[in-house]
C-alpha cells in the first residue's frame, strides 16, 4: 500500500539519500512512498542546468543532481513533493496525475484554476508558475519531484533564473493575501490525494 510521510523541515541531502535508498527497495520489489517536506534554502542544478542561471547563490548551497531540467530554488515556505514510485503508465500521465492532485489541494484552500503544462513543465496559475517539476526515472521508478510555492519569499527568486526562464513565480500566499496557510497544512491535504492519484 502506497503511503505518504510528512518529514517536516529536513536537510536536502538527507532527503535525497532517503529517496535513493527507497528507490533501491522499490527496484527490489518493495513498496514506494511519497515524501513531503520543506527544506532549508538550497539551489539544485538538473542535468541540463546552465550555471549562468544561478544569479546570486550567496551562502545558499548549490547541489548538482540527476533530475531533468535547469536551476531550481528550494527553501522555507515551499512544499517539496517526492514520489518514489514505480510508474504505471507514461511520464506525462504521471506528471499530470500529480499536478491534478496539487490543483485539487490548492482549490481546497481557495486557489482554483491551477493546471499542468508540459512546456515549460510545471503547475501554472494563469501566466505564473505555482510549482516547478523535475524528476528522474530510472528502471521505471521515479525520484525527485515537485516544488509547490506556499509562501516562498519573493527575494528567493532573485538568486536564480528559475528553470532558465524569465517567468513570474507565484505562491498560494500571494493569492490568498489575508489568509495564512502553512506548508504542513497543505501537505496534510495533498498527501492522501497524491496516494489516490498514484495508485
Amino acid at each position: 500500500m502506497l503511503a505518504w510521510s510528512w518529514l517536516g523541515r529536513a536537510d536536502y541531502r538527507r532527503v535525497l539519500a532517503d529517496q535513493l535508498a527507497l528507490r533501491e527497495r522499490v527496484w527490489a520489489g518493495g513498496e514506494g512512498a511519497v515524501y513531503l517536506c520543506e527544506h532549508p534554502p538550497v539551489i539544485t542544478l538538473g542535468r541540463s542546468a546552465n550555471i549562468a542561471n544561478v544569479l546570486a547563490a550567496g551562502d545558499v548551497p548549490v547541489v548538482q543532481i540527476e533530475r531533468g531540467g535547469d536551476v531550481t530554488y528550494h527553501g522555507p515556505g515551499q512544499l517539496m513533493i517526492y514520489p518514489i514510485v514505480r510508474l504505471r503508465a507514461g511520464v506525462v500521465d504521471f506528471l499530470s496525475r500529480i499536478s491534478a492532485a496539487i490543483a485539487e489541494a490548492c482549490a481546497v484552500f481557495g486557489v482554483a484554476g491551477a493546471e499542468f503544462r508540459r512546456d515549460p513543465a510545471g503547475v501554472w496559475l494563469g501566466d505564473r508558475k505555482l510549482a516547478a517539476c523535475g524528476i528522474h526515472i530510472g528502471r521505471g521508478v521515479s525520484v525527485h519531484g515537485f516544488a509547490l510555492n506556499i509562501a516562498t519569499p519573493h527575494d528567493a527568486w532573485l538568486r536564480i533564473r528559475p528553470c532558465g526562464l524569465s517567468v513570474p513565480q507565484v505562491s498560494l500566499a500571494d493569492v490568498l493575501a489575508e489568509r495564512q496557510v502553512t506548508v504542513e497544512q497543505v501537505a496534510a491535504e495533498l498527501g492522501p490525494r497524491l496516494v489516490r492519484a498514484l495508485l
